[in-house]
């Protein structure tokens, strides 16, 4: 088995774990079956995964939904591994939190996946950080609040389109893996595409077919998310991690990391202050 699963908290009803795939290109895919319901974000690498509710790739940012009893199966065809904050909600206990949701009529999943949501960003942000940091106490919150969200957008979220060919789902899970290593500096998609063999017309609308988004918006979205671990897992100047998250100045930093969190760095960095 290329999976490590690393138990980072749990109670009644609920368990998060950390979950590593080192599975690469040429492994067999591999099929499992969920136990409960899972609500897992992928945080590194990209991967195919297959359920009865259809077939989807998936790459950092992206939501992994899984019904009780469900089979699944992962494929790495694509590249090598990948990384998820997994969730797993008992039926009971996930029943509780969609009773509050309004919309939310049916408690199964129809959709494999959702693409990132900028309602997420700064919950997952906060995950990730307290994974990073080993704050178990965070999760209970944490998965309550994804759970919650996930539910509201789940229910109005349209079943998932066909996959792309193959071919195209090796293309942006290598560009995926580039923006993953090269975060730092500037990218183009002109680079990116160049990078899969393929023209940048037909990349950008599979990219974003795909991953849910641009490649641009990919690239910070990437960039803003590392720089929101880091903010709430260190006490390094905001500026250092501006600058050694890709951006040239700080205000332009301030304002996309406003944009995308919510709040300017200073003030999330204070509110993780306060809530640990």
């Amino acid at each position: 088995m290329a999976t490590t699963d690393k138990n980072l908290a749990s109670g009644p009803g609920w368990q998060v774990c950390d979950v590593i795939c080192t599975a690469r290109a040429g492994d067999r895919p591999f099929e499992e079956q969920h136990r409960s319901f899972c609500v897992a974000a992928v945080t590194r690498g990209a991967f195919r995964y297959r359920t009865r509710e259809g077939t989807a790739m998936l790459a950092p940012g992206a939501i992994l939904l899984g019904n009780p009893g469900a089979c699944y199966e992962c494929g790495h065809e694509h590249g090598a591994g990948d990384r998820c904050l997994s969730f797993h909600f008992a039926p009971a206990y996930m029943e509780r939190i969609a009773a509050g949701v309004p919309g939310a009529r049916k408690l199964d999943f129809e959709t494999p996946r959702l693409p990132p949501m900028p309602a997420l960003a700064p919950l997952l942000a906060q995950a990730e950080a307290a994974r990073e940091t080993g704050d178990a106490g965070a999760f209970e919150d944490l998965g309550l609040n994804i759970a919650g969200a996930v539910v509201a957008a789940a229910a109005s979220s349209p079943r998932v389109a066909p996959a792309p060919s193959r071919r195209d789902q090796k293309r942006v899970a290598e560009a995926v893996r580039l923006i993953e290593l090269n975060a730092d500096r500037p990218l183009s998609v002109t680079e990116l595409a160049d990078g899969t063999a393929t023209s940048p017309y037909h990349f950008l609308r599979t990219f974003r077919h795909v991953a849910g988004m641009t490649p641009y918006q990919f690239l910070l979205r990437t960039r803003l998310h590392r720089a929101a671990v880091r903010l709430r897992a260190s006490n390094e100047a905001i500026s250092t991690i501006a600058f050694d998250a890709g951006f040239n100045d700080l205000s332009t930093f301030n304002r996309r990391f406003r944009r995308e969190m919510g709040e300017a760095p200073g003030a999330y960095r204070a509110r993780a202050g306060r809530l640990g």
